[in-house]
């Protein structure tokens, strides 16, 4: 059923209004930069040693206390003993390779094997500082391009101590290793090992094998180019087995590179347990991993990567006691590329990172020269960027990057624009030899400087927007050109730094215009409290032991007590005591003493990890799976809901009344679909009858206040991959004013237009109460909240009603904020939807459904 609409022109104050769901929507951007300077060499050579010391405890203990989801380092307890294994290859130049050093058994492989090894061997055990710590050394595999052998060495640290751990260096381990390899170690059929190259780096110890240990090892070699070979996780896919340590060696032609894609990848999401890694190698080396990855990733957006030559390794460790159905792999050969360098004439076109949509592989740079029309100029905008690194924040670009005009590009971007300075531009494109990732699309096109966008307003780094942007407090261009300079109007408000925003913004408790100038000299609501600073928090994080004010009078005077007396803000625990601490629910902290706050928390968990993919507002597979799209007999799509438990949905009362001679409130006449991403398609959808409806009775058609509504199921539904409960909140739950969230559903994708296929998504912003109230004229009951943008653009839209407005907390767990509920019109400016607020409904959904 359509959510009320109370239709006003379609165009306000000059302004074009633009359709619902346009995905990205516009956003507040903020950035800090710092420097350090260093005025001594003394000061510099202390901190490197010590960041060498820390940064080795930061990785043993990443390693084997939970490599990439454990404690924090402040609550580790320095172990008796470590295990430290450094791992890499060896380029031996004057030997030539044979394919029986494939092959572990062969005579060719245990001699030559058996001859490094005592090299390494005497290396460590002659190495004073490191002898006393030397445990073994292994040779593990050959491949070609000279003859390059792969191995690790291991040490162990009996009493861990810093001074010890201040031994274990990459100068300390590959020197020796490289002073030792300057003289022949011993013949090998006549002829004198000559060591060219070494490269070692640490390794982490689970992904090493000891020498005998042939339980799940498996050598694969490429078929010809065209031909798969599949293969799985042991236990596929009932579930792998707990404490696995499984290695995948591959081979390929010379010439090619590897390609391994999974039409399945179920890994568990306890990343610093159960993940695999695979490498540009066949050494699990750190600095050549391509990626290493855990998680549930949907069929529509597979896993593929490629090696940068024809050897990898990959490997599967898994430490938890549950486990997940793991993974299906296809492994194949590609020809190596002989060369990625382009020269694009035409005046428009595109290009994208090497073997797109497959991850690029190591190792890799390309060039594009486009060469447009004399007099023209080129523009080039990238639709999907995203070059980086995990954990890894490099505002240089030293690793992988785009370079144009000399500047670097890296990262995730949601768009990127350049320009040219004449009618031909050069693209450079460089990947390192570790992690990589998606890539990117780039469209370019030739244009005119002196009428760069016709019919549009020119950003000053080439992107083409609206004129109706233009001023209106949004940085469209991204870099603020169509901010900058101009005259404020009078719904506007002057920010010291000259930008215009709308008056309406001034004191919602949101920085808009990034000075706090719109903030400042402002007094704070009845459940707020204001910082010594100014700036006001909500009363519930004053002394809840997080920091909120910039100056820090938040937790200043604080008695420090779990329990406290119970408010209107603050959360109450199944025994009856209270808590101040801030949205305390689900947070994966016992904040009760009964640990109730911690209960019933299986939900708000999307099984699938989603990738951000810049541009389209069609949500991915199992990306929202608590959304269901209600049929209305042979009506079709109708209205939204959302899953709460096994039996039990949310939704809007107003979808389930009776209008002229059709009974909306017939339980009969409803049917379920849950799971659905694109109508019609009913792959893998869970297809349910209704039982009941049941409507808040003080629900208002003409007001609608009390927009809220249950339905159980007659048939519980199965939870999968596409079909989870999103979470409750608390009475007491706080969604700060400018949070961002989430609406969903399949409504009409503009004002008057067609409903939406697939389930579309927008990004919209919390809006503050008394604005909310000022913009819908006095409308807003304590059962509402508004969301979206006051410039409109994006909204939800008839169809939509009942769906959910879901936001994320930063622990992962999502929460249902808001039920669709009414707006006028869609998207329009100064019009944010109106949601039902669920915080202020929760006791009456509990007192229903027991949920």
């Amino acid at each position: 059923m359509d959510a009320p609409v109370k239709y006003r022109s379609a165009a306000e104050n000059g302004k074009q209004e633009s359709v619902a769901f346009i995905d990205g929507g516009k956003r507040k951007d903020g950035a800090c930069r710092g420097k350090v300077l260093f005025r001594s060499l003394m000061g510099v050579m202390l901190l490197l040693i010590l960041a060498a010391v820390i940064g080795f405890l930061v990785w043993y203990f990443a390693f084997n206390s939970g490599r990439r989801g454990g404690t924090t380092a402040s609550t580790f307890a320095t172990p008796d003993e470590a295990t430290l294994v450094y791992s890499g290859r060896l380029t031996i130049g004057n030997l030539d390779y044979s394919t029986d050093l494939e092959d572990p058994s062969s005579p060719r492989f245990k001699e030559l094997g058996d001859a490094l090894q005592q090299m390494l061997n005497s290396t460590y055990m002659g190495a004073q500082d490191l002898k006393g710590y030397f445990n073994q050394s292994v040779v593990t595999a050959f491949s070609e391009g000279s003859t390059i052998a792969y191995c690790w060495i291991r040490f162990v640290v009996p009493d861990v101590n810093a001074s010890a751990l201040a031994l274990f260096t990459d100068s300390a381990i590959i020197g020796n290793l490289r002073r030792s390899t300057r003289n022949p170690t011993r013949t090998v059929s006549q002829e004198s090992l000559r060591i060219t190259a070494t490269s070692l780096s640490v390794a982490d110890p689970r992904t090493v094998k000891d020498p005998g240990d042939d339980s799940c090892v498996f050598t694969y070699r490429a078929g010809p180019v065209g031909s798969r070979t599949t293969f799985a996780s042991p236990g596929f896919s009932a579930g792998y087995p707990p404490n696995a340590r499984c290695q995948y060696l591959l081979r390929a032609d010379r010439g090619h590179v590897i390609r391994l894609a999974f039409p399945t990848f179920n890994i568990d999401d306890s990343c610093g347990q159960d993940f695999i890694d695979i490498f540009d190698s066949l050494s699990p080396e750190r600095k050549r991993v391509i990626t290493e990855k855990c998680g549930n990733r949907p069929p529509s957006n597979p896993l593929a990567v490629l090696s940068s030559g024809n050897v990898a390794l990959m490997t599967l460790v898994t430490d938890s006691s549950t486990s997940a159905p793991g993974f299906q792999v296809e492994f194949s050969q590609v020809p190596k590329m002989a060369g990625c360098d382009q020269t694009l004439t035409s005046e428009n076109g595109n290009f994208t990172s090497p073997y797109y949509p497959d991850f690029y592989p190591p190792n890799i740079d390309c060039k594009w020269t486009i060469q447009v029309s004399a007099l023209l100029y080129v523009r080039v905008q990238f639709k999907m960027f995203r070059l980086k690194e995990p954990d890894v924040i490099d505002p240089a670009c030293t690793k992988d990057f785009i370079q144009v005009n000399g500047v670097k590009y890296c990262g995730e971007r949601s768009f990127l624009a350049l320009t040219s300075s004449g009618s031909s531009m050069e693209v450079r494109f460089h990947s390192d030899e570790s992690f990589t990732d998606k890539g990117f699309i780039a469209e370019y096109s030739a244009y005119d400087p002196g009428n760069p966008c016709p019919g549009k307003f020119s950003c000053s780094n080439g992107l083409c927007i609206a004129t109706t942007l233009k001023c209106d407090g949004w940085n469209d261009c991204g870099d603020l050109s169509d901010e900058n300079n101009c005259v404020c109007d009078d719904a506007q408000f002057r920010c010291d730094n000259g930008l215009c925003k709308t008056k309406l913004w001034v004191c919602d408790h949101v920085n808009d215009c990034g000075d706090h100038s719109d903030e400042r000299d402002c007094s704070c609501d009845s459940d707020q409290w204001k910082c010594t600073s100014g700036s006001c928090i909500a009363n519930v994080k004053r002394c809840d032991g997080v920091i909120d004010c910039d100056d820090q009078s938040d937790e200043v005077s604080c008695r420090n007590t779990t329990e406290t007396e119970c408010t209107d803000f603050t959360y109450k625990c199944k025994n009856d005591l209270c808590v101040s601490q801030l949205n305390p629910e689900c947070d994966a902290k016992n904040d009760c003493a009964d640990n109730s706050d911690e209960m019933d928390c299986n939900c708000g968990v999307r099984p699938y990890k989603h990738n951000r993919i810049v541009g389209g507002t069609d949500s991915d597979i199992g990306e929202w799976p608590w959304q269901v799209s209600l049929h209305f007999g042979s009506q079709g799509h109708t209205c939204g809901a959302s899953i709460i438990s096994e039996r039990w949905l949310v939704s809007a009362a107003h979808c389930f009344q009776v209008n002229g001679k059709t009974n909306y409130a017939n339980a009969g006449s409803w049917t379920v679909y849950s799971g659905l991403r694109v109508q019609g398609v009913l792959t893998g959808v869970q297809t349910r009858a209704v039982k009941t409806i049941i409507t808040h009775r003080q629900f208002s058609e003409v007001t609608f206040d009390y927009d809220v509504a249950v339905l159980e199921l007659r048939e519980t539904l199965v939870f999968t991959d596409t079909i989870a409960p999103i979470c409750l909140p608390a009475p007491t739950h706080v969604f700060p004013t400018g949070m961002s969230c989430y609406v969903t559903g399949w409504g009409l994708l503009s004002e008057n237009g067609q409903l939406a296929s697939v389930l579309q998504k927008a990004k919209v912003k919390s809006i503050n109460d008394t604005v909310c109230n000022v913009v819908t004229k006095g409308q807003i009951t304590p059962r509402m909240l508004c969301s979206g943008y006051l410039t409109g653009g994006i909204d939800a839209c008839q169809g939509d009603s009942g769906g959910p407005l879901s936001c994320r907390e930063d622990t992962g767990t999502w929460f249902l904020a808001g039920i669709v509920s009414w707006g006028e019109g869609c998207a329009r400016k100064n019009n944010p939807g109106v949601y039902s607020k669920v915080t202020e409904l929760r006791t009456w959904v509990k007192e229903k459904t027991g949920v």
